[in-house]
């Protein structure tokens, strides 16, 4: 992640992270402060795999909290997608493999909520590039490891 850059997120990946960040700071935290003043009573911290452990993992917490007050202040969060007719961030895109003939619906988002195995693909993909900006009924071409895949647009939603 670039330093000071724009994060475009949805407004359900924007409540996800917050939900995320709630969680971390109103209850994991407090947890982990349990664990490691529980530890403490074990005995010789030197040797004390118990403390070393509620150690680490407060340490990845406050990390992962840092991260998340990062990510949400740079939020650019897309409400709407401007043209209906079009591929933006937001839409719901149904493709063909002009191969295969098979089709598949993908969200496209923000790098940060891409999820390929659950069908959410970033608008900055090598599919997500080449689909931005395009309509029902054009076709694509992507560039991948094995070569070129040709795909149609057959369907946009919001």
């Amino acid at each position: 992640m670039r330093e000071g850059r724009e994060i475009i997120l949805t407004q359900e990946g924007y409540q996800k992270l917050q939900e995320e960040l709630d969680y971390l700071v109103n209850q994991k935290r407090k947890e982990v402060a349990e664990r490691i003043k529980a530890s403490i009573d074990f005995g010789d911290l030197a040797e004390n795999s118990e403390y070393n452990d509620a150690k680490e993992e407060q340490a990845f917490v406050e990390g992962r909290i840092a991260q998340l007050n990062e990510l949400l202040s740079r939020a650019k969060i897309i409400n709407q997608v401007h043209d209906p007719n079009c591929v933006s961030i937001g839409s719901y895109v149904t493709l063909r493999d002009l191969e295969t003939n098979g089709t598949n619906e993908y969200l496209i988002v923000g790098s940060i909520e891409a999820d390929p195995s659950n069908h959410k693909i970033s608008n900055e993909s090598p599919v997500g590039k080449a689909i931005i900006g395009k309509k029902v009924g054009e076709i694509v071409e992507v560039e991948v490891p094995e070569g070129k895949i040709a795909y149609q647009i057959i369907g946009i939603r919001e």
